[in-house]
Formats: C-alpha cells, structure tokens, sequence
C-alpha cells in the first residue's frame, strides 16, 4: 500500500528538483547579462552595470512574488508555510522561482540598451512595474490563467485551428522585453559624443573578454531555459537541446561571416540564435532549427547596425535587434518550421503565431511608450550633462571599478 505513495512523493520531488535546475541555470545567466553590459560600455560605467542587474533581481523576485506570478496564474502564496509545501512538495514555489527568473530577464535586457545615461531610480522603477503588470498580463495570455491565445480552446486557436506557441519565450520573454526598451532608448536619445554633426562616432566598448565572459555564461545557462520549460521530468525532450545547440552555432557562424568576423558580433549572434529557437524549440526538426539561427545571427548583425548607424538609435548592446527583433523572428519561425511538411511535430498555425507575435509588440510599445513618458515628465529619466560626462559610477555609486587608475 505504501509503494504508490512513496513513487507519487518521489515524481513530485524530481519535478520540483527539475525545476529548480533550470532555475539555477537560468539564474546563472544574469550574471551573464552583468559582464555583457560591463564589457559593453566604458570604464567610467562599469560599477553601474554590475549593480543594475542585481539590483533588479531583488525587485523582481518581490514584485513577481506579490503580484506578478498572481496575476499570470492565479495562484497567490499569502497563506500558511505548511499549505505552500502542500503533497507536492511545494512545486509552485518551484515553478515560482523558475518562471521569475524568465520575468526578471525584462529589465536586464532594457538595462543594455539605456546603458550609459540613464538615471538608477527610474530604470529600476520601470522595471519593476513590466514585471508587475505588463509582462505577466502577456504571461498569462499565452502561458497562463487567461487562456486566450496560447490555449489549445483559446480564441486564436477557434480562429486559425491552433493557438499561439511559444515554448520558452521567444516572444513571452525575449521580444517582449526588447520591444519594452525601443521606447526608452527612444526617449532617452543617444549618448553624448555618439553622434556629432550628422556623423556617427561609434564608443569603444571597455572590454572584449568581458562579453565573451558574459556570453558564455548566457549560453551555457540558456539550456536550463530551454530545457527545462517542460516542466516535468516526463516531459523532459532531447529535440529541445538539440534545437539549441543547433540554432546556436547557426547564429554564430552566421554572424562570423557577415560580421568579418567580429568578436563581439560573433558572440551575439550566438545568443540570437538562442533568442529565436525558444518559441519552437519543440517542434522544429534540427535542422530547420539551424537554419532559424542563421538567419537570426543575420538579422542582429545587419539590424544592428541599421539601427545605430542608419536610425541613429543609441541601442548600446543591440538589445532591440537582439531581442525585440529575433524574438520577432522566432515566433513566426515556430508557425514556419512547426509545420509536418517541412519536418517538424505539427499543430501550429503561421497565423496565429503572427497574430500573437503581434499581439506582445502592441503591448509592449504601448505600456513602455506610457510607462517612461510619465516618468521623463515627473521624475526626469537622464542623467545631467554633467553626470553622464563624469559617468554614471561616481555619479550614482559614488565609486569606480578600477580605483588605483588615475583617470
């Protein structure tokens, strides 16, 4: 009589320890977000970036707790230690912590595109009401409690015979969280000295070994993103590594040959590769998933370089391209290669995958546009002249990153 039970306690604490090592991994990668911004910018911002990332972390994880994880789910912790432990051994709090980590991607990735000028108190603000409100209101659309476009009964799903898929966040998290940046980035205009008179004067960046640091660790944590969204440990799929590994590499040498072979290119195009096989990551076959990463390294490159030289947007660490465009991308590649016909497990619809992916770039711009345009107008979001001139380490952290150096 004993033996079912203690295999049902036994499933439940490997669910929730699954969980917990896709959280670990994921969490890992914040740090990655860390050294790729410190390398991105120069030395007088270094200790700005480091303290930003972590900074909202710890307003994410509260944030997320009291409202955000409620609102996407229904599911609220306001009740006794013993009825959160619950008979499966707590595995919302698992889910919890392994979904706030994919929340709290919101504000790291909006932190390298304002690098450099804007102001501490807004941009952790901002952040904190994306992971309140506007991203768990997207969650819980496609993921969650509303059910209405990701569900397989879900009123995309009554219009196109199959709803809006999004594995591990192509859109959910990545474009939704460079499609909230464009309007900061936007709002704030560019650094001081990156165009002048018409022309554009790219900053040297501080360091390259930094970003490759910080890539690296965003890589390696990816699979804990990609992996382990399912869940369960029965639901575990060797098709979603494999995918990863497949649209990584794809965006990588993508992005060594358009790019000449630029260092810093070439590790981004990495994480575009990534950043586009989130959304069908299960469906597609490996080499569908290749393909979604070469054009995705593609698209960071040549995109980047519209936006900052063409557009004369000042998006310091690409983040727009990087993850508001090949998020894009991703999302429709799921409704392209999901498809039995080229390969891949079936049941998507292109156009709901459109029409979702539309759905979070709406979204997106209207609350962020709304968002910091009242806070440009209250608060203030840029630092001085002065401020941003001296850098944003002595100015807001009243220290530097590399003390000993005179200048």
């Amino acid at each position: 009589m004993n033996a079912p039970t203690g295999l049902t306690d036994l499933v439940s604490a490997g669910n929730v320890f699954f969980l917990l090592w896709g959280a670990v991994l994921i969490f890992s990668m914040h740090a990655g977000f860390a050294f790729l911004e410190a390398g991105s910018v120069r030395k007088k911002n270094i200790v700005n970036a480091l303290t930003k990332i972590p900074t909202d972390w710890a307003v994410s994880t509260i944030i997320y707790f009291l409202i955000g994880f409620p609102l996407a789910y229904g599911i609220t912790f306001l009740s006794s230690a013993t009825n959160l432990l619950g008979d499966n051994s707590g595995f919302n709090l698992a889910h919890f912590f392994f979904l706030l980590c994919f929340a709290a991607v919101i504000p790291a990735i909006i932190s390298g595109g304002v690098a450099e000028r804007m102001k501490f108190g807004p941009q952790v603000l901002a952040g904190a009401i994306f992971v309140a409100l506007a991203y768990p209101l997207f969650e819980g659309l496609v993921w969650g409690r509303f059910n209405v476009l990701g569900a397989p009964d879900g009123w995309l799903a009554s219009i196109f015979g199959a709803g809006f898929h999004d594995y591990a966040g192509s859109v959910v998290v990545h474009a939704m969280g460079g499609w909230l940046a464009l309007p900061a980035i936007l709002l704030l205009g560019p650094r001081m000295g990156r165009y002048v008179n018409g022309d554009s004067r790219p900053l040297q960046i501080h360091s390259v070994p930094f970003v490759a640091l910080g890539s690296w660790l965003l890589m390696v944590g990816w699979f804990g993103f990609n992996v382990a969204s399912a869940a369960e440990l029965p639901k575990i799929s060797g098709l979603v590594a494999a995918n990863s590994l497949l649209a990584m590499g794809g965006g990588l040498l993508a992005a060594v040959l358009v790019s000449k072979r630029d260092s810093v290119f070439v590790y981004n195009g990495a994480l575009a590769g990534l950043v586009a096989v989130c959304a069908g990551s299960d469906l597609m076959h490996p080499l569908a998933a290749l393909a979604v990463g070469v054009v995705a390294g593609i698209i960071f490159v040549k995109g980047f370089l519209w936006a900052n030289e063409k557009l004369r947007i000042d998006d310091v660490l690409g983040v727009w391209p990087l993850h508001g465009l090949c998020g894009t991308w991703g999302g429709i590649a799921a409704g392209i290669f999901g498809y039995q016909q080229l390969g891949g497990v079936g049941g998507v619809s292109f156009f709901a995958q459109l029409a979702g992916t539309l759905a979070c770039i709406v979204i997106a711009l209207a609350i962020s546009t709304v968002t910091y345009f009242i806070l440009k107008k209250t608060y203030g979001i840029r630092l001085s002249p002065q401020e941003e001139l001296l850098g944003s380490d002595l100015s807001i952290h009243a220290g530097k990153a590399y003390p000993e150096e005179l200048i």
